[in-house]
């Protein structure tokens, strides 16, 4: 469930956050995951209550035309975080392999070993879970080396913008995407039915309450560690790549990048400086102007700040999110089409059908944006404000469901 909360639309998300908008915007990443929280403990409460998903909940309790519509509200946000997740993966394959793997066939690689690693469910749901611990204990290691190499003056205002809210110009678009980075839809109907993969008698007030307790105390756990790890990218490229000039710039707000990380994304360096703070405007120094930052060119930015090591890092990182969470949306994908849609369909045909769902649009995206035009953290931005959008389809049932007195339990 806490992948959803360390998906590359989140990666991205949390370093614009910091290049661009310094530290002011960390209290309004902190209230989205305590919120997500609140959401997901009624979510669990729940699957572990009545014995059914969201999902199914929703199926049963609501006329079948307005069921359809969530279902198709819900694919939409699914498809809109694989194509991030997806094509992410893609970028991490293409930085390791230093260009030899496009970004359409590190896509590719990732539909299939996503597949595979689906596989480890078969064996048992507690190795499935170990291995996505794993894959969080790599994208957090690599993640808090990088800032570890920040310095310790790299925190300074973090209190400040965790306590105090405030909205910088031109934030407006970056608040609205951490709150769907954060809160991803999906992910309330996904964890209402990995909770059913516990042994519980629910005839038993006694070990409902217990399962509810624990469930909490679960979910508390895994959304901290998931806002320190968020917190951790926000604080890196807040160190690195933040200046003045560049957040008030007239196309901005921007980062203050090196050259090589500038024209990775922006294209050639302008042949004469800009009438106004805009692409290309000094910062920081002779060797570094104001640019647009993303997924793309966030690994040579750090690679020129702090290291060739630190490119690496951040790759392996980035790859270990996009690869967990594919399975993710996967599973999310299944819980809906089977839950909302009355869909039975053998495992490895409802991974498929899902998988592929996600796939065209996310090769699609990787086409067209493969000339560096820094085109894809375009998209993947405003797919962060798409989760948004599509966050009350997921919300209103949730709340309703909740606090509602009509009888779900299953038959």
């Amino acid at each position: 469930m806490s992948l959803a909360y360390l998906d590359p639309g989140n990666l991205e998300n949390n370093l614009q956050q910091g290049a661009y908008t310094r530290l002011t915007l960390v209290w309004v990443l902190w209230w989205a995951t305590v919120t997500g929280f609140v959401l997901q403990e009624m979510s669990a409460r729940l699957g572990l209550v009545t014995g059914r998903d969201l999902a199914q909940a929703v199926r049963d309790e609501y006329p079948r035309w307005l069921s359809l519509v969530v279902y198709v509200m819900m694919e939409i946000a699914v498809i809109g975080a694989d194509v991030q997740e997806v094509v992410a993966s893609g970028i991490a394959f293409n930085l390791l392999s230093h260009g030899s793997i496009p970004v359409w066939a590190g896509c590719l690689i990732t539909a299939v070993d996503t597949i595979t690693f689906l596989a480890v469910g078969y064996l048992g749901v507690r190795y499935l879970e170990g291995f996505v611990c794993v894959l969080m204990g790599i994208m957090s290691l690599c993640f808090f080396i990088n800032l570890g190499h920040s310095g310790l003056e790299a925190w300074d205002g973090v209190i400040e913008g965790w306590v105090i809210p405030t909205m910088p110009t031109g934030a407006f678009t970056q608040v609205v995407g951490t709150i769907g980075a954060v809160i991803m839809p999906h992910n309330l109907y996904l964890h209402s039915g990995l909770v059913l993969s516990r042994k519980l008698e629910r005839s038993s007030d006694y070990r409902v309450h217990e399962a509810l307790w624990y469930s909490r105390v679960e979910s508390a756990g895994a959304l901290l560690f998931a806002f320190l790890v968020n917190l951790a990218v926000v604080v890196t490229f807040s160190a690195r790549f933040f200046d003045p000039t560049c957040q008030e710039a007239a196309e901005g707000p921007l980062a203050c990048l090196s050259r090589t990380a500038y024209e990775e994304v922006n294209g050639p360096l302008p042949a004469q400086p800009p009438v106004r703070a805009g692409l290309g405007t000094p910062c920081g120094g002779s060797h570094h102007i104001c640019g647009v930052i993303g997924l793309e060119n966030a690994g040579v930015a750090l690679k020129d700040g702090l290291g060739d090591w630190s490119l690496y890092v951040w790759a392996i990182g980035l790859l270990a999110a996009g690869q967990a969470s594919t399975m993710v949306c996967t599973y999310a994908g299944q819980i809906l089409l089977s839950g909302c849609l009355d869909i039975e369909l053998p495992p490895w045909k409802r991974v498929f059908a899902t998988r592929l769902f996600a796939l065209g649009p996310a090769l699609i995206v990787a086409l067209l944006t493969s000339n560096g035009s820094g085109a894809f953290d375009n998209i993947n931005e405003y797919l962060n404000v798409l989760q948004s959008v599509q966050l009350p389809f997921a919300m209103l049932p949730t709340l309703h469901f909740a606090g509602t007195d009509c009888d779900l339990s299953a038959t």
